[in-house]
């Protein structure tokens, strides 16, 4: 039996919070720092020396050695550069532990070796990483010793933002200057503040290391290239919600203990739909805090499962075949006042304030759509939007029965006198307690749904941050707000034009509505007649970020100036071409010099075992052994050209001039070659002795944790 673990005594005793802060640090000096964390204000530079001090003491008792800025580069996963507390010895050889406030505030690293899309060459290697104080310092342990991390933003030497932190932060300034004026337009002028909260569900399979280390597909890649399923995979929905086994149990305890002292606020653990799948999802949060804490999440999984004799995998689609992976970002907005901007209330047809906030999301969600199927755009997610476990790659948002019945009568009447109520669960059992329902329904097949009193947006892949996904929506929502707040503002009678702006709103976007199943034909049908975009892979969606409309967007409200944009998109061009490409030699590799010599020595053992028959028993039956022979040669060679076939795709590929060239050859020619080259080596799988299978199976990798 393992040791009970106390919770609420080890939550956050890795991070320099505001419990730490409030005991070390001087009184004025604690207040300066809360007035920037808590409102927003500028952080005044004289506090830091004091500041430095009190967490270097901190982190020094804790056992810390080094000190890093810790930030998040436009390559997905974080960065950090070490550098220890010693400062020069003196006179005696003794030296003494120190941070400076300087030290603490600006750091400097490479800012030309990170992807830039053309922002810094390599000749202007300068890059400053600037403390972000709304997120707190934390303490990393692991076989380097203990850091302290201290969480940052990434831009160049001209101040354009090389990371996802940075435009992050301004978003979230302009939906709070945005959504202030909506509250105070309807008489709540308490309200001083509004904060985008997010909540984001880690979906992630564990599999056995020793076998993960003998695929080179999923060391390289992180998803299997080759793979034929299993006689067993999804199909008895054992899995979802099923027992933890033991192994994985202990895993989930040490990742939730790792999680709760670096302050992340681990709520939920399951299995999910597929063999080997599990989920994760912590209590909302600031939206920096979330994007920053879901790094750390991502981070601690891999390692834990390292210690463990596990692998962590968090490719969107590690298995062909069975569920893949991704990351619900769930979204709402909430005051210093502790009102939350997306809770209809019991009435939601009385609620004028929430049908505002509403019909102004539904605008920015139709309007910027392409924006936001962008934002969840990775080389994974191609192969998971869209098929029978996550939304389709048509952005549409789910309201419920009770908003979309509200909606409907605004728009035909003008006014709604009524919402429908979700009545009571009757079980038919009198032990068991009957209770109110829900007013609405899920929907598991929407991209952007309705959950009661907040916005789950399901596209976000696993390996995702889910920073950018947030960036756009707060913008998008910030942009409607603004053009509301400024028509409202301006209005003589202001209840007669909310009334009359909610209407035109619900009317102008009741488009976007779509309540039903979004895995059928029968939908993709309908939203084309409803003129709704349908990006299905990452290489079409990117050239959203360089329209006019994206510039005049983001660059209205400061979150992305032109050439920030214009960057982004050639690092996804970059981003999607590299991972084709290593994808597509990962096969060549296997294939080459792991599959087909294996075939070849199954074959041999076939062919001298059907001519020793035939030698000692001339009138034998070899039909089995002949057709058996005659199917795997013909596999074989119909792998070796496709084998050639993708080589060469590859070389006419790279021989493309731009990266939005090479990234569409990819998809159009690169991606249809790998695919031929799988289907017959999957077929060979089920026809080759598996003691000549060079490779762990589906079915050892997904059953066998």
């Amino acid at each position: 039996m393992s040791e009970a673990v106390n919770v609420a005594a080890i939550f956050g005793e890795n991070v320099f919070n505001e419990t730490v802060m409030k005991e070390r640090l001087p009184r004025d000096i604690y207040i300066r720092l809360a007035e920037t964390i808590e409102n927003g204000s500028q952080l005044d530079p004289s506090i830091a020396d004091a500041v430095a001090h009190a967490m270097k003491e901190w982190a020094v008792e804790n056992g810390a050695t080094h000190y890093t800025h810790w930030f998040q580069p436009l390559t997905g996963v974080t960065a950090e550069k070490h550098d220890s507390f010693i400062g020069s010895p003196d006179s005696m050889g003794t030296v003494r532990m120190n941070l400076s406030g300087k030290e603490l505030i600006k750091g400097e690293t490479d800012g030309s070796s990170f992807p830039s899309g053309g922002l810094r060459a390599t000749f202007e290697a300068r890059g400053y990483t600037a403390w972000d104080c709304t997120s707190p310092a934390f303490l990393k342990k692991d076989a380097t010793g203990v850091t302290l991390c201290i969480p940052t933003a990434f831009c160049s030497y001209k101040g354009e933002a090389l990371d996802k932190k940075t435009p992050l932060l301004r978003s979230m300034e302009a939906i709070d200057k945005q959504a202030v004026r909506i509250f105070h337009l309807f008489g709540n002028t308490a309200v001083k503040r509004v904060t985008p909260c997010v909540g984001p569900e880690q979906e992630y399979f564990l599999v056995d290391r020793d076998k993960y280390m003998q695929r080179k597909d999923l060391i390289y890649t992180g998803r299997t290239l080759f793979g034929a399923m299993p006689p067993k995979g999804q199909e008895m929905d054992d899995h979802y919600y099923g027992v933890i086994r033991e192994r994985i149990g202990a895993y989930m305890k040490e990742l939730n203990e790792e999680l709760w002292k670096l302050g992340v606020p681990a709520k939920t653990q399951h299995n999910e739909v597929a063999p080997a799948q599990h989920e994760l999802a912590p209590i909302y949060e600031k939206a920096n805090l979330a994007v920053d804490n879901n790094q750390i999440v991502m981070e601690t999984m891999k390692k834990v499962a390292s210690r463990r004799g596990l692998a962590c995998l968090l490719h969107e689609k590690p298995f062909q075949g069975v569920n893949g992976s991704g990351k619900h970002n769930n979204w709402s907005l909430a005051s210093d006042t502790g009102i939350n901007m997306l809770d209809p209330g019991i009435t939601p047809h009385e609620n004028i304030q929430f049908l505002l906030v509403l019909a102004c999301i539904m605008k920015a969600v139709d309007v910027h759509a392409d924006l936001l199927r962008q934002s969840a755009a990775v080389p994974g997610n191609d192969y998971r939007l869209g098929a029978q476990e996550a939304p389709p790659a048509i952005i549409s948002i789910f309201v419920g029965e009770q908003i979309e019945d509200v909606i409907d009568q605004l728009c035909s009447t003008g006014s709604a006198t009524h919402s429908k109520t979700g009545g009571k669960l009757m079980t038919g059992v009198t032990t068991l307690p009957d209770f109110d329902k829900d007013a609405t329904d899920r929907n598991r097949t929407s991209p952007f749904a309705f959950t009661g009193n907040k916005f789950e947006f399901r596209m976000v892949g696993s390996s995702d941050s889910v920073a950018e996904s947030n960036v756009v929506l707060n913008t998008i929502v910030a942009e409607a707000f603004k053009e509301a707040a400024d028509e409202l503002e301006a209005a003589d009678d202001f209840d007669l034009a909310v009334h009359n702006l909610i209407k035109r709103l619900l009317v102008e976007h009741r488009r976007i509505i779509f309540n039903g199943n979004g895995y059928t034909d029968a939908w993709v049908e309908e939203a084309a007649r409803r003129g709704l975009l349908n990006l299905k892979c990452m290489v079409d969606s990117i050239p959203s970020l360089v329209t006019e409309k994206a510039f005049k967007l983001f660059g209205d409200f400061g979150v992305y100036t032109k050439a920030e944009l214009e960057a982004r998109a050639e690092i996804e061009y970059e981003a999607y071409a590299k991972s084709v490409n290593i994808e597509a030699k990962t096969m060549i590799d296997m294939a080459g010099k792991q599959i087909i010599p294996a075939v070849i020595r199954y074959t041999i053992v076939l062919a001298n075992s059907l001519s020793a028959v035939r030698a000692a028993c001339p009138e034998a039956d070899v039909s089995v052994q002949t057709e058996l022979l005659l199917e795997t040669s013909d596999l074989l060679s119909e792998m070796k050209a496709a084998l050639s076939t993708l080589e060469e795709k590859i070389k006419t590929c790279a021989a493309r001039e731009g990266m939005c060239e090479r990234a569409h050859a990819c998809y159009d020619e690169i991606v249809p070659a790998m695919a031929a080259l799988r289907a017959p080596a999957d077929r060979l799988e089920m026809l080759v002795d598996k003691g000549y299978w060079p490779f762990p199976s589906y079915g050892d990798l997904i059953f066998e944790v």
